[in-house]
């Protein structure tokens, strides 16, 4: 299925993951909302909204970049306002946007919980509230949360609770939206890696040079997405993908293309 003039929204996407996702539907001829904070380039995480769009128009798409805190309702309602007037609708959502902090309970300072819940779960609310009446007239009407499969193992509370149920809720608020829209046809699944991807969070936070070189690259996210959002709309939905499986059902199963440092031993992501 072609992406051509399909409408993208997607959180997050002036750099990592969210953009690597805009630039792989850009070149099939998707329309990118590119809806970030970044306008200034930060020399720690690079790109900002209008370097993101810039890259996508030249790949082959059209952009349009829009500040956007997904915190705050009126600039979600704003964003989503300006995508409709540029491309007449929207067809996919991609709730990419994500905050980590993997502090234990008695470390994590109260503004840090509240900002990993104001983008994780209330952000992924709220943009899937203000687009699904969108997504109700679009074509092949996909959310795409990159949030982890539900993995009850306690080794994943015991180390960073408050991160643990906020990424958790993203996907329960796939699944349940998955239910609550399937009589319209709109889908809703999950995305996560089976290994670390080399982003600024994985630099930055995470384990620096040494697990950037035991990461793959974010296109693998992006070759996983363009596939899951291939998919029927009427019967793919409430699934919680892993990136190998989705390529592994299409018949992709050399992934050494994929690694930072071909053949290097790679790092298994939070969650798998």
């Amino acid at each position: 299925m072609s992406f051509r003039n399909k409408t993208v929204f997607i959180t997050g996407a002036s750099r990592g993951i969210g953009k690597a996702i805009g630039l792989k539907l850009a070149a099939d001829g998707a329309n990118i909302v590119i809806a970030s904070k970044s306008v200034e380039e930060n020399p720690k995480l690079g790109g900002t909204i209008f370097s993101a769009a810039k890259e996508m128009e030249d790949a082959g798409g059209r952009a349009l970049a829009v500040q956007c805190d997904i915190r705050f309702e009126d600039q979600v309602e704003n964003a989503v306002k300006q995508a409709v007037e540029k491309f007449g609708g929207i067809d996919i959502l991609i709730n990419n946007a994500s905050a980590i902090n993997l502090s234990g309970t008695e470390q994590l300072e109260p503004k840090r919980f509240d900002l990993m819940y104001d983008i994780n779960v209330r952000g992924t609310f709220m943009v899937s509230k203000y687009c699904i009446p969108h997504l109700k007239k679009g074509s092949n009407a996909h959310i795409l949360n990159l949030s982890p499969p539900l993995n009850m193992d306690m080794k994943w509370f015991s180390n960073h609770l408050a991160y643990t149920i906020s990424k958790y809720d993203m996907t329960m608020i796939a699944m349940g939206l998955s239910a609550e829209l399937k009589k319209y046809n709109i889908a809703a699944n999950t995305l996560w890696p089976r290994t670390t991807i080399a982003t600024a969070a994985v630099q930055n936070l995470l384990g620096g040079d040494a697990l950037i070189k035991m990461s793959r690259t974010p296109q693998i996210i992006a070759d996983a997405a363009s596939f899951i959002l291939s998919r029927s709309s009427e019967s793919c939905t409430g699934n919680s993908f892993i990136d190998e499986q989705v390529l592994a059902e299409e018949g992709i199963t050399d992934l050494d293309k994929y690694s930072v440092v071909p053949g290097a031993q790679l790092y298994n992501d939070l969650f798998i």
